[in-house]
């Protein structure tokens, strides 16, 4: 379990009030897509051959979706292991999804919110972002362990 102090939680949620998760969620897995490589889980969202094929439909909802998952974080950040279970479960037994590719894309969201707020994302907010994203990837990769 995670401590949060009350500013950490103000800026977590600070964050987040100011996402347009139907902007955020596509650029992120987009550029995960694209920088790392990892279309091999995303066959069933079509071509995915270059920089503009990922930025289909699929990926663009898939990438909303998953901007949302983080929402259940939000909402449990006490016990962000527990709430995370069902979808560790799922990506390890089900999908086989390598974790690492989690921590990519948790950086991948690091950037594209970075220059989403600019200069409000100052160097102890992206401290706060990562800790509360670094959580979120061990979660989701506690079954892998």
């Amino acid at each position: 379990m995670v401590n949060w102090t009350a500013e950490e939680r103000a800026v977590i949620s600070c964050i987040f009030a100011k996402l347009d998760y139907e902007d955020i969620g596509p650029k992120a897995l987009s550029r995960c897509l694209i920088v790392y490589s990892t279309q091999r889980h995303f066959e069933s969202f079509g071509n995915l051959s270059n920089a503009s094929a990922i930025g289909n439909p699929k990926i663009a909802a898939h990438g909303i979706k998953v901007l949302h998952g983080l929402d259940r974080a939000l909402k449990n950040m006490d016990n962000i292991n527990v709430a995370y279970t069902d979808l560790s479960i799922l990506h390890s037994e089900t999908l086989h999804v390598d974790p690492d590719n989690f921590r990519v894309l948790s950086d991948c969201l690091t950037i594209v919110v970075a220059a989403k707020l600019g200069s409000c994302f100052t160097p102890d907010t992206q401290l706060v972002f990562q800790k509360f994203l670094a959580v979120v990837v061990s979660a989701l990769g506690k079954q892998y362990h």
